[in-house]
């Protein structure tokens, strides 16, 4: 390799927003993993179960839009939760949108997850710090994906 590649793979291998906020991502969703393990559940399926609670009734599209995700990881995202009966589809007259709400069982799930997630809510802001959590708000709040503001 010449100077110049190897020069911009050390920079890339040390400055990369990206492969930060993944490594982040991976460590703090590692904590409500397992804090949420002992139930059956993982952090991204409590998040799309509070979404949906959040919505009553969740209509794919907007699901995706809240949470940045598209059709076919929701769809993939949406079967386990159904298959354990913690949402149902809603049929609708056009099938092509299948909107879900979640059961009385996901009701109950969520209703336990709570200590857990207060659990690992406090490792992550034990992890991050104050000025981590402020500036994680701040970063949030600037590209416009500030769940308080949905």
């Amino acid at each position: 390799m010449d100077n110049a590649t190897t020069s911009n793979i050390d920079t890339i291998a040390k400055t990369c927003i990206a492969v930060r906020l993944r490594l982040l991502n991976r460590v703090v969703t590692n904590v409500y993993d397992d804090a949420l393990r002992p139930l059956g559940l993982k952090a991204s399926q409590l998040n799309l179960l509070i979404v949906t609670a959040w919505l009553g009734l969740a209509r794919p599209a907007q699901v995706c839009e809240i949470l940045q995700l598209d059709a076919s990881t929701l769809s993939r995202n949406v079967k386990p939760l159904q298959a354990h009966g913690w949402l149902e589809v809603v049929p609708e007259e056009d099938a092509r949108s299948q909107p879900f709400r979640w059961t009385a069982q996901g009701k109950r799930l969520i209703e336990k997850a709570i200590p857990a997630w207060e659990k690992a809510q406090q490792q992550a802001s034990e992890l991050l710090g104050s000025e981590g959590i402020s500036l994680l708000d701040k970063a949030a709040k600037k590209v416009g994906m500030s769940q308080a503001d949905r």
